[in-house]
């Protein structure tokens, strides 16, 4: 079974340059996760994932600032890895919009599974 928890968007201050920084920018984040096929058999949120304690675990790490938004998308697989023993795979997609590249760019983007 595939959870999915689609287009949660955050506004945080992640990158290398300073000004990146102090002014922040706009964040979405798309997460797919991979359950036993019987979490939804007994209709019991303890036999599954509860997507709000998913949603705030993302967003926790959305506040601690990273450089590269490889590494804030590695920490947060890794606390939904440790944090919800019913996920067997889980896949993000973070996007980072208007970077600072010197042109038009509406966003940048990573996709990372474990």
């Amino acid at each position: 079974m595939e959870i999915l928890i689609e287009g949660m968007e955050f506004y945080a201050f992640h990158g290398v340059y300073p000004e990146e920084n102090r002014i922040g920018t706009r964040y979405t984040v798309d997460l797919s996760m991979s359950v036993p096929d019987d979490c939804g058999v007994n209709d019991d949120l303890s036999a599954t994932v509860n997507y709000e304690d998913v949603y705030k675990t993302v967003e926790c790490e959305m506040h601690h600032n990273s450089k590269l938004i490889e590494h804030l998308a590695s920490r947060i697989l890794d606390n939904i890895m440790h944090s919800f023993p019913s996920v067997l795979h889980s896949v993000i997609t973070l996007y980072k919009y208007n970077p600072p590249l010197g042109g038009k760019v509406q966003r940048v983007g990573i996709r990372l599974e474990r």
